[in-house]
């Protein structure tokens, strides 16, 4: 391989760890001026148009069949309504860098939904004892959640959980159908079914979005995620999948939650109680024992699907 595309494949993986660690703080901090479901929702809007535009002429814009419709359409309610709705209401009550470990589980219930959806993929016992790690983290962490930050706290934790079941759910799905559609398509269409439902219900919780508190900061951290924490990101996900090996490539699984966490520290001023730190071990040493126990068995034209969250 040349020096210059190794330079720009570690360039491109860099990035790729650093945007997707800073997202976080990111929602957290609009979150300060903007609704959650709406501004999930015009972030997906902006990151869509983006996608599309640079696909136009490049790419074939429509899915196959009808059958390819269905698969995006129930995949992007399940990604980008379900796990980023919940997502983003529940940064209103815990903090950037815990919701970045929560969402570590994606990569657990990945594994047990492609146990039973993928034959390719069965459960092991390094993968279960991975599994059991982590599922003891996340319990570790609402628990204190609950203890010592209230009830919203415990149930902010609990949905950032469930959606990312959802979009593990829906990574399992989308790498069994295999659809034969440029990746940044699959994304933009995923986005537009996950986007309509986010606005609609945006709408009638929030209101109309030309009353919100639009300030500089707001405006500044609905680009930032649209435009470079989804668009830019997106793009350099699917240049590196031919170029990387998949294994290297989902240890963004275990970079982003520490990041997440130390950019929340550095910048947001947040504070974590030991036994988070604990939780949020714990689900990585899973996260860890999963990636590096097991061996990939699927066949390359899958691998490119498989997921390497989280992200947000």
């Amino acid at each position: 391989m040349p020096r210059r595309e190794k330079i720009a494949i570690m360039a491109a993986f860099t990035t790729l760890c650093v945007v997707w660690s800073s997202t976080w703080l990111a929602i957290k901090v609009g979150l300060n001026d903007l609704p959650p479901i709406s501004f999930a929702g015009i972030r997906f809007l902006i990151a869509l148009i983006v996608l599309v535009a640079l696909s136009l002429g490049r790419v074939r814009l429509l899915p196959k069949s009808r059958e390819d419709w269905a698969v995006l359409a129930w995949t992007g309610v399940l990604m980008f309504a379900v796990n980023y709705g919940m997502l983003f209401w529940g940064e209103l009550h815990v903090s950037s860098g815990l919701a970045a470990v929560l969402q570590a589980m994606i990569v657990i219930f990945g594994m047990g939904f492609a146990h039973v959806m993928l034959p390719s993929e069965p459960l092991r016992w390094q993968r279960i004892v991975g599994a059991l790690l982590s599922i003891s983290g996340v319990a570790l962490i609402c628990g204190r959640l609950l203890q010592h930050s209230g009830m919203m706290a415990f149930w902010g934790g609990l949905a950032i959980v469930i959606g990312g079941a959802g979009a593990a759910y829906s990574n399992v799905l989308l790498k069994k159908r295999a659809l034969q559609l440029a990746p940044a398509m699959i994304a933009a269409w995923q986005m537009i079914f996950g986007t309509v439902p986010l606005l609609s219900l945006g709408f009638i919780l929030d209101g109309n979005p030309l009353h919100f508190r639009w300030t500089g900061t707001a405006i500044f951290c609905l680009l930032y995620l649209a435009v470079i924490g989804s668009a830019l990101t997106f793009l350099l996900l699917y240049w590196l999948l031919p170029r990387m090996e998949i294994n290297h490539l989902q240890t963004i699984s275990l970079i982003t939650p520490p990041g997440a966490v130390a950019f929340g520290w550095l910048l947001g001023g947040e504070t974590f109680s030991l036994w988070s730190l604990v939780g949020g071990a714990l689900v990585l040493a899973g996260v860890w024992m999963i990636f590096q126990k097991v061996a990939p068995t699927a066949a390359p034209a899958e691998e490119t699907l498989k997921p390497v969250l989280p992200r947000a």
